[in-house]
């Protein structure tokens, strides 16, 4: 077991909140984020910020050079166990070795067997090693690498704005807007760190959107995702006028489309879209997180597939009352109450005038 003290933590935090800046960049590498310890002072610091760009640690001894500062003998604070592999980058290890660390305290475990290994080649050469220090505010970072390196397919977090009764739109499918501008911004926020939005063909006819960051600075725009079984999305949709787009369909496409969008066909038993396979493929695509942002009926069959997460819900104060859309529309309604689908509420917090409950699928802790 491995022992910490306050300044330990207080170090691990700092190099997590380094790591955050990565946020909206790193996909589809994990964000992470370092710092250097030597006789108690911060002698440097490091984030991961893109693919091909250096690893966090490395950024961190680069720091403390440009510093003046020397790194042999410190400890060094690092939110992921340090890669021992030839990627895109050189090994992390090699790196840490050459400067002289003494002492390597990583929050969690790198889950990706060919990149992992850090903490025993460290350790052989002659460097302590310490793990587990806020790994679950590490993990919390990276779902969507996790999920992808551990199942190979990506996180996916669905997003709904609704009523406190539980409604998203009314009965003809009028939907703007139920929650507030505060809300609205907030949900870009969550856009901005996914590496896709996806919606479907139904949402596109009805409300026609962009499906991209506004409201937040951003380098980079997440890929559009439409779920369209027949391949008729109009190719005057607005969400075409820009960025790469991706079109699953289960036939062949009946529309023609511009030079950025990719159709892929993946027909299911049933004659609609195989949502397994896609995520499968978007896996293979290196996509971490996927933000769902669509109707009943398709946010109901990803549920009903086992293939949502997490809930990003914005609850208004206001009622729409029946017959008014709810949030998702399972294929087969339950039968029994034994049956409901329990979620484990993780956040809840007030933005403007509406509430955000963040919950993950799945039984709540005991």
């Amino acid at each position: 077991m491995n022992a910490f003290d306050d300044r330990d933590r207080e170090h691990m935090r700092c190099a997590l909140e380094l790591a955050a800046r990565g946020l909206f960049t790193t996909t589809p590498n994990p964000r992470v984020g370092c710092v250097i310890v030597r006789d108690g002072r911060v002698v440097g610091e490091g984030w991961h910020e893109r693919a091909g760009g250096d690893h966090a640690e490395v950024r961190a001894l680069a720091d403390a050079v440009s510093r003046g500062e020397t790194a042999r003998g410190a400890t060094l604070y690092v939110t992921l166990e340090p890669c021992n592999h030839f990627g895109r980058t050189p090994p992390c290890t090699e790196a840490l070795i050459g400067a002289g660390i003494a002492r390597v305290v990583f929050a969690m475990q790198d889950p990706d067997s060919v990149a992992g290994g850090g903490a025993a080649r460290l350790g052989a050469a002659g460097i302590a090693v310490a793990a587990g220090l806020l790994e679950e505010e590490a993990r919390e970072l990276n779902p969507g690498w996790i999920k992808r390196v551990r199942e190979a397919r990506p996180w996916v977090r669905v997003k709904v704005a609704a009523s406190m009764d539980g409604r998203t739109a009314l009965e003809d499918g009028a939907s703007q807007w139920i929650t507030g501008a505060a809300a609205r911004a907030d949900g870009h926020r969550w856009r901005a760190r996914a590496c896709a939005i996806l919606t479907g063909i139904g949402t596109v006819r009805q409300d026609d959107p962009q499906l991209s960051v506004r409201a937040v600075e951003t380098p980079r725009q997440p890929l559009k995702i439409v779920i369209d079984r027949r391949g008729e999305l109009p190719p005057g949709a607005r969400l075409l006028a820009s960025g790469r787009v991706l079109v699953f369909s289960a036939e062949t496409a009946r529309a023609t489309w511009p030079s950025n969008v990719e159709h892929v066909s993946l027909p299911g038993s049933d004659g609609r879209v195989d949502l397994a396979a896609m995520m499968r493929f978007l896996g293979d695509r290196e996509v971490n997180e996927v933000q769902v942002e669509a109707g009943a009926k398709l946010n109901g069959a990803l549920l009903a597939a086992g293939l949502v997460d997490e809930l990003l819900l914005y609850v208004a104060p206001c009622l729409l009352g029946d017959p008014a859309r709810g949030m998702f529309a399972l294929p087969s309604p339950l039968g029994q109450l034994a049956a409901r689908i329990p979620l484990a509420i993780r956040e809840h917090e007030r933005v403007g005038d509406d509430w955000r409950i963040v919950a993950r699928v799945g039984a709540p802790p005991s």
